[in-house]
């Protein structure tokens, strides 16, 4: 079974972060939501529209060992945090020096950018891309893969987003099985 750390900071937008555990967890895939203070273990990580989460863990806490994939959730006062957290940065270029997964959905391809890890072909929210400021930016794209970089746009694609993690670590059946139960049909 695969393991994804997402890191959770302050701002972050809460349809994305929610959606990926969910969408994930349904398949089977261990999700640990890391929050961005201290070491203390299940702080609450407030979200731009007012949503509080608990995460499992602190980022001090975290090692690239135990993860196949690290995926930011977007939300601009979030991505911010993130793209300055030297030890999310220092774990982005970790994850892109062994070749294991990346993923950022809307935004928070502005923090991939700042780690440089970000592939040549991304799609993020469309108005960040400007000030993710990169070529290769696939408007037309709910989710890009290029490599080991999976991106995503926003809101509204978390959902197809998490199905495609899913049918990347667990394989088609899976991937369709959480679909189908999940109407999901638009997602193709």
């Amino acid at each position: 079974m695969a393991t994804i750390l997402l890191p959770l900071a302050e701002g972050f937008e809460e349809v994305e972060a929610v959606s990926l555990i969910d969408v994930l967890r349904r398949a089977g895939i261990d999700v640990r939501v890391a929050h961005m203070d201290g070491e203390d273990d299940g702080d609450l990580v407030l979200g731009a529209n007012g949503i509080t989460i608990k995460a499992d863990t602190s980022i001090a806490n975290v090692s690239e060992e135990d993860f196949d994939m690290i995926l930011l959730p977007g939300g601009w006062d979030g991505t911010y945090i993130l793209a300055e957290n030297e030890t999310v940065q220092g774990l982005l270029k970790e994850f892109q020096a062994k070749g294991k997964m990346i993923g950022s959905i809307c935004a928070a391809a502005f923090a991939l950018k700042a780690a440089g890890v970000l592939g040549n072909d991304y799609t993020c929210y469309p108005a960040a891309a400007e000030e993710v400021n990169h070529p290769g930016y696939r408007e037309d794209q709910a989710v890009v893969t290029d490599g080991n970089v999976m991106t995503s746009r926003g809101p509204g694609t978390a959902l197809c987003f998490g199905l495609e993690i899913v049918k990347h670590f667990s394989g088609q059946e899976t991937y369709q099985a959480v679909k189908d139960g999940m109407l999901l049909g638009f997602c193709d």
